[in-house]
């Protein structure tokens, strides 16, 4: 009897081995066959105009397979750029809900939360969101860069520069870095001017310079301060590193070299600065042949011109000629025509831009250091050519 159960023991292994994997196929197909067909009725609301009920449909297949996670937060994102952010946001806040999803997919569903959060104006949860991300490896900058732009939004300057030193203090400097900081203290600067809380303003400025040795808006700023007190002196010495600085920017400080020029009196540092990079711009060399015509004579004014003319030609330096041309004594029985002409050529400049995005391509008649369009600091500046300087 013993010696038939010992030869009956690998019968019943056997019949074991066959039955668990008979169990295991028929479970796998079951598994299969339930994700074949939450698929295909996810697929059909789909293609049914039904988006709500296929959401619901491929949410319940995470239960069956998480390793289709990143499928999923493809769904999401697919539903968010089409602008339907409450089904992306209910695809992505379910996948970092699950606790069976590795790390690394729900630290993506929870960066795609943190955009849909910031596309649908929840500005709150979107910064709680990407905040939690400070500590990935994967997203750590890319979590701050989201950052910047909330905090942009709500102009917590504060709060954006505490980030970016940080920033610098984690990966170390660098030129766009460097260049957003700097303009974060500007903004700061900027608001405590409104108050007239000159001197905190005065300290923010310093700090810009010190955070991108490149950036002229500090040295506008600090100038036009120091013309609205009287310090025409400092003014001069701010404005003589606007070309040091970044030579594009050169036309910007021109009007406000003549503007002390004209309140102090004294024009030796405007001739200096002119006669250095009057050859750069338009507005350079139009404001010499303004020093030319009252200093000399129109007829100098006009040979200086022309000659400018010739190698940079602009709309704004053949308004100028017509001008001049206007007060000529020569020309005065075609003084009329003349100043038709000129009228024109204004009225076209009017609708000219004065700014371009070097980015982007956004152009405007007015400073925007953050571009509009690709958010980028910056990256606008004076229009060179025909038509610009």
């Amino acid at each position: 009897m013993l010696e038939l159960l010992f030869l009956l023991l690998p019968v019943a292994a056997g019949y074991g081995w066959v039955m668990g994997r008979n169990s295991v196929r028929q479970a796998q197909r079951k598994s299969s066959s339930i994700l074949s067909k939450h698929y295909f009725k996810g697929l059909n609301f789909l293609l049914s105009d039904q988006p709500d009920k296929a959401v619901d449909t491929l949410i319940k297949m995470i239960d069956v397979n998480t390793a289709n996670a990143e499928t999923h937060v493809s769904m999401g994102n697919f539903f968010r750029h089409r602008g339907e952010l409450d089904r992306a946001i209910k695809i992505h806040q379910t996948l970092v809900s699950r606790d069976g999803i590795e790390s690394t997919a729900k630290e993506t569903a929870l960066f795609e939360l943190g955009r849909d959060y910031a596309l649908a104006g929840f500005l709150e949860r979107a910064e709680s969101t990407f905040l939690q991300l400070l500590t990935s490896r994967d997203y750590y900058v890319q979590a701050q860069l989201q950052l910047f732009g909330i905090y942009q939004t709500t102009k917590e300057w504060d709060r954006a520069i505490e980030l970016a030193e940080s920033m610098m203090g984690n990966h170390g400097d660098s030129e766009e870095l460097c260049q957003c900081i700097s303009h974060f203290y500007c903004e700061r600067a900027q608001g405590l001017l409104k108050l007239q809380e000159n001197t905190q303003a005065e300290k923010y400025l310093q700090k810009a310079i010190n955070a991108d040795e490149h950036s002229v808006r500090p040295w506008l700023m600090l100038s036009e301060m120091a013309i609205s007190q009287g310090d025409y002196k400092s003014a001069n010495h701010y404005l003589e590193q606007i070309p040091l600085r970044d030579v594009s920017w050169f036309s910007e400080a021109v009007p406000l070299l003549q503007k002390v020029a004209s309140l102090s009196g004294d024009v030796s540092v405007l001739e200096k600065e002119l006669e250095s990079y009057s050859g750069l711009c338009a507005t350079a060399y139009l404001a010499k042949v303004d020093l030319l015509a009252a200093k000399a004579s129109v007829e100098d004014a006009i040979e200086f011109l022309l000659e400018q003319l010739e190698t940079t030609p602009t709309m704004r330096g053949f308004q100028s000629l017509l001008a001049l041309y206007e007060k000529a004594p020569e020309l005065q029985k075609d003084k009329n025509s003349l100043s038709t002409l000129q009228k024109l050529v204004e009225q076209q400049l009017k609708q000219r831009p004065t700014y371009r995005c070097g980015s982007c391509g956004f152009s405007g008649r007015k400073i925007h250091w953050l571009c509009p369009s690709c958010k980028n600091w910056g990256s606008m500046k004076p229009i060179k050519g025909i038509d610009g300087e």
